[in-house]
C-alpha cells in the first residue's frame, strides 16, 4: 500500500441513514426507536443535560440570596475636580469625550459623575451626568459652568382610565 491508493474504496461523504423506510432496510417499522415508551413519537423531546431524574434539580434546591442589578443597574465613571483642573487648561470644555482624551475617564460607561476631591484654579465648563454638592461649588465659585445630562424621561405606562361612579 502507498500513498495513493491509501483512500481507494472508501466513501468520504457518508451518506444520511434513512429509517423507517421498510423491512427490508434495516431500520424499518419503528425506524430506530424500539416499541412503545416515552421517545417513540415523533414530537418527544429528550431530556436536556441538568435533568436529574425526577430529583429535585441542583439549581431549584440550592438556596437563593441576594440579588443582582443587572437589568437596571448603571455604571458611572468617577472622576474627580481636581484631576479634571490638572489634565485642562482654563475655558475649556469638559465632556466624556474630553475626558477620554485625557485618560481620565477608561472602559465602557453609562455616564460620568463628578466629585469634589481637589481644587479648581481654572474657570471650567464642565458637562456630565451627576455632580457632588462640593464639586458644583468649586466649579462655579470659579467662575465656570456645571452642565447636569439630564436622565431619559421614564416610559409613560398605558393605565386603564377609571371607570365612572354609578349614581343612585
Amino acid at each position: 500500500m502507498d500513498l495513493n491508493s491509501v483512500h481507494q474504496g472508501i466513501a468520504k461523504r457518508k451518506g444520511k441513514k434513512r429509517v423507517a423506510r421498510g423491512i427490508g432496510s434495516g431500520h424499518g417499522k419503528t425506524g430506530g426507536r424500539g416499541s412503545k415508551g416515552q421517545y417513540a413519537s415523533a414530537g418527544a423531546k429528550l431530556f436536556s443535560s441538568l435533568f436529574e431524574g425526577g430529583q429535585m434539580p441542583l439549581f431549584r434546591r440550592s438556596p437563593k440570596r441576594g440579588f443582582s442589578q443587572g437589568t437596571w443597574g448603571k455604571s458611572y465613571l468617577v472622576v474627580n475636580v481636581g484631576d479634571i483642573d490638572a489634565a485642562f487648561s482654563a475655558g475649556d470644555k469638559v465632556d466624556l469625550a474630553a475626558l477620554k482624551s485625557k485618560g481620565l475617564a477608561k472602559g465602557p460607561t453609562d455616564g460620568v459623575r463628578i466629585l469634589g476631591t481637589g481644587e479648581v484654579t481654572k474657570k471650567l465648563d464642565v458637562t456630565a451626568n451627576h455632580f457632588s454638592k462640593s464639586a458644583l461649588e468649586k466649579i462655579q465659585s470659579k467662575g465656570g459652568s456645571a452642565n447636569v445630562i439630564a436622565p431619559p424621561k421614564k416610559p409613560v405606562r398605558n393605565k386603564m382610565t377609571p371607570r365612572p361612579a354609578k349614581e343612585g
